[in-house]
């Protein structure tokens, strides 16, 4: 059966093919290290001279010092917004990890540049959404493929790991509020006092003050299952 999530991501890469002119370029280096001790100089390097090959000369460079998990970059913020306002006709960079955090993070962006007729070039992967490519078609439909996979196995494991906590009498969802009265019957109860003598001086009902009890002793179970 055909992913019609997978052919829409293609088709519009396809619509971005057909209706742009590749004559002028404004393009993006984007280049990302993790750490201090990293430099960016043999990404930014190899993509300018892909740059002078290519004969482009409207190159902007953006760079992040950043994990490659975080979901905020500063560099990759401003790309995209560049992007978004149409300031971008190509992003190069120098390999997909640099780029995405994850697969599917990964084709979002894809998607998004598709969206704003904005190509990706990777030297280093052999990706050149800006040309009529069999290769670079194929790889976006494989990692269209891949990243709704992905998707799918992350949905599937959600739905067990809350079928075995139902199973378990796990109660999801937003914890109840505790019951204003929870604290003093904890002070009281550890003063010794009986349920019935608790339920009179604070003058609440005796099966609310047994219930408040029976979840203080659930706590403190809980509290020693994890201690031991």
């Amino acid at each position: 059966m055909i992913n019609t999530k997978t052919f829409d991501f293609v088709w519009k890469y396809d619509v971005v093919l057909r209706n742009r002119s590749m004559t002028t370029h404004r393009t993006v280096i984007y280049a990302r290290v993790s750490t201090d001790a990293q430099s960016h100089d043999s990404q930014i390097v190899e993509l300018r001279s892909y740059c002078e090959r290519r004969g482009w000369t409207d190159v902007q460079e953006i760079t992040d010092r950043i994990s490659g998990s975080k979901s905020s970059r500063k560099g990759l913020d401003q790309l995209m917004r560049d992007v978004r306002r149409g300031r971008v006709d190509v992003v190069l960079c120098y390999a997909l990890d640099r780029l995405g955090r994850s697969l599917s993070h990964l084709v979002q962006l894809l998607d998004e540049f598709a969206s704003h007729k904005t190509a990706l070039i990777v030297p280093n992967a052999g990706l050149d959404t800006s040309a009529d490519s069999p290769s670079g078609q194929l790889q976006l439909h494989i990692l269209g493929a891949i990243a709704q996979f992905e998707r799918s196995m992350i949905v599937s494991r959600v739905n067990s790991g809350l079928a075995a906590a139902r199973a378990r009498g796990v109660k999801l969802g937003r914890p109840a509020k505790r019951n204003p009265h929870y604290d003093a019957v904890a002070r009281l109860r550890a003063e010794g006092l009986s349920g019935p003598a608790i339920a009179a001086k604070l003058s609440i009902g005796l099966p609310l003050t047994y219930k408040l009890i029976g979840q203080l002793k659930a706590e403190a179970e809980v509290a020693e299952a994890k201690a031991a």
